[in-house]
């Protein structure tokens, strides 16, 4: 296969470190732009990295960072974009390079709720890609947007497929227990958060409910139809680096034993497994038997293979009693919640002949 040029935009940020990290040496895609703001512009990435966890080699580490210029990406002949942008800016600069002609795969929330772009969880709603034929024909160069979800309904809503697939349950509550990386960098003040919990992230309980219903739903005569099952969600931030927990709660008549519950979870596989794209974990849902398990500390970086490694949701915890199911859900919010989920959704547009 041939590999298609692609750049990564936001490359001084967590989410663009990610990308870089994830992207380097991908068997799909070549990274030949790094870009991001005025501010970061002629640096290298080793003068900028941020992430504690992943030790930069000097290759990569001396990559130099470029400004952010649509037109001079394409004259470069860059056809994939991999952005990392704050949701505050990604919006007009991620238009840009679609109408270069450019695929765009974004971790930003400008565009998720737009009629024609999908928000795509490649285990979920790969059918959902057949919506960028309509961006591809109003753009003037056939490009397109891609979104990844908001990191907390990504885990969410691969927890919650097999079960609804199953059972078809269809009102869910949750309670998140979210890392400070989700804030970005540096996010939070230790005077906030230290030895404290903010029971408030603005937007999210909102997303939750709004993007799992795209997620979850389908795609029919060129729209988006939503899901009928319900997310409930109340929100916090707890002084944890990595990782998003999450405690779920589902009333349904009838509720299977929780034996059924786990083997819905241990026997998930779908579509990237199928292709065996590269990022995609050969078990997208881990389950834990021990009585104190998820953890982040112990969890977060969950999948195999290496290339891998974060893109796997651990749940654990598993409860039935008197039609009730509770468990506890951990993504890596960063990786599965956010880099991770772009590469992948860009891998399988690339096998499927999108890019």
């Amino acid at each position: 296969m041939t590999k298609k040029k692609a750049a990564i935009l936001g490359s001084s940020g967590m989410i663009g470190q990610r990308f870089s990290h994830m992207l380097d040496g991908h068997p799909y895609f070549d990274v030949v732009a790094y870009c991001a703001s005025d501010r970061s512009e002629g640096k290298r990435l080793a003068d900028v990295w941020k992430l504690p966890d992943i030790e930069l080699g000097p290759s990569l580490g001396s990559k130099a960072i470029a400004g952010t210029d649509p037109a001079a990406l394409a004259k470069e002949g860059v056809e994939v974009v991999f952005s990392g942008l704050p949701s505050e800016v990604a919006g007009p600069v991620e238009d840009a390079c679609a109408e270069e002609g450019m695929a765009v795969y974004s971790n930003a929330a400008s565009h998720r709720t737009d009629p024609d772009t999908p928000i795509l969880l490649p285990e979920i709603n790969p059918d959902h890609l057949a919506a960028v034929e309509a961006q591809r024909r109003r753009r003037r160069k056939g490009g397109y947007i891609v979104t990844n979800a908001n990191c907390s309904v990504t885990g969410l809503a691969l927890g919650l497929k097999p079960l609804i697939d199953a059972f078809r349950f269809t009102e869910v509550y949750v309670a998140t227990y979210q890392a400070l990386s989700g804030a970005g960098y540096p996010g939070v003040s230790s005077l906030d958060i230290l030895g404290n919990v903010l029971p408030h992230i603005k937007t999210e309980e909102e997303k939750m409910s709004s993007e799992g219903k795209k997620i979850l739903g389908g795609f029919s005569n060129g729209r988006f139809v939503d899901s009928p099952v319900h997310i409930e969600a109340s929100c916090a931030r707890v002084g944890t680096r990595d990782g998003h927990l999450e405690a779920v709660f589902i009333h349904h008549k009838g509720m299977p034993d929780a034996d059924k519950i786990t083997k819905a979870f241990s026997e998930f596989r779908a579509r990237p497994q199928e292709l065996g794209l590269p990022s995609a974990p050969l078990k997208p849902i881990i389950v834990r038997r021990e009585h104190d398990r998820p953890q982040p500390k112990l969890d977060v970086n969950a999948g195999e293979p290496v290339r891998a490694r974060g893109m796997a949701v651990t749940v654990g915890r598993v409860r039935v009693s008197e039609d009730h199911l509770r468990f506890y859900l951990l993504v890596h919010n960063t990786i599965r919640g956010g880099a991770g989920g772009s590469v992948l959704n860009a891998e399988l547009a690339y096998r499927e002949g999108l890019i």
